[in-house]
């Protein structure tokens, strides 16, 4: 499903019983909705709403010229909201799909029932710019994310999700390549200048953290930090795990969702 936000589209989906409390899923930098799809069962199960979001450039979304900052990416989610009549949700971000998460929660923070930050940062990584200008150099050669998607598949996932599930393996894999350059770099643009370590303390969403304890991109240190910062937050740690350990270890990671999301209700 699309909405029509000036001259370009937001993507979405929407599924489960009407009237039941949602739940809002962002994603991560060149992946799209569908990195969420070992979620929905357990959650419709619960009699829960699904509403699962592709960012500018990615998936069915359409990309914007130039570069995007964190408070633009969290009004997208507003937008979405509004469109659909939501007033609040409980919200799921993994990477840059958390650190939209935390600026939603700093600049919209009464449309949040909970917060579940998975694998992210409160800040940009050391190293900054100097760090990004290789992807940038090979994406914007190339004019396509393709030279970037073996290198992002071993940040993701150990070498044995790949042989034990080769199909989605490829999956992942072909849905990083085909994300928009425009998209790619908007994005990755608003986590180069992202920081908002000053303004966690003031978050009042109920928080749960979850990291992979071997992620390479966003490390176990700097998710404890948002959970040292937000106050209640807690912090939960997924063993042998790298970037993405949702779509690695769903039953480790719904197990931890369905926990903190039925605490929520």
């Amino acid at each position: 499903m699309l909405i029509e936000v000036g001259h370009r589209r937001i993507a979405y989906d929407l599924i489960g019983p009407p009237g039941g409390p949602v739940v809002c899923f962002a994603h991560a930098l060149s992946a799209d909705s569908g990195i969420w799809s070992e979620q929905i069962p357990p959650l419709l199960a619960l009699g829960l709403r699904v509403l699962r979001l592709d960012m500018r450039g990615h998936g069915g979304s359409s990309p914007v010229a130039g570069d995007y900052t964190m408070s633009e990416l969290a009004t997208d989610v507003a937008r979405v909201l509004d469109f659909l009549g939501l007033e609040r949700v409980h919200f799921v971000g993994l990477s840059i799909g958390g650190m939209i998460g935390q600026t939603f929660a700093i600049e919209h923070g009464p449309r949040l029932q909970s917060l579940m930050l998975c694998d992210t940062s409160p800040t940009t990584l050391p190293g900054g710019v100097a760090l990004w200008a290789p992807r940038f150099e090979a994406v914007r050669r190339a004019d396509s994310v393709e030279p970037l998607a073996d290198g992002t598949m071993e940040r993701w996932f150990t070498d044995a999700f790949r042989s034990r599930r080769p199909d989605r393996w490829g999956q992942i894999r072909a849905t990083v390549a085909a994300t928009t350059p425009a998209g790619y770099l908007g994005c990755a643009a608003a986590i180069i200048h992202y920081d908002v370590l000053q303004q966690l303390p003031a978050v009042k969403a109920p928080t749960l953290v979850v990291c992979g304890d071997s992620d390479p991109g966003t490390p176990p240190a700097g998710n404890r930090k948002i959970a040292e910062l937000i106050p209640g937050a807690r912090y939960e740690e997924i063993a042998n795990a790298r970037h993405v350990p949702m779509l690695e270890y769903p039953e480790r990671f719904n197990s931890l969702m369905v926990d903190w999301l039925a605490s929520r209700r």
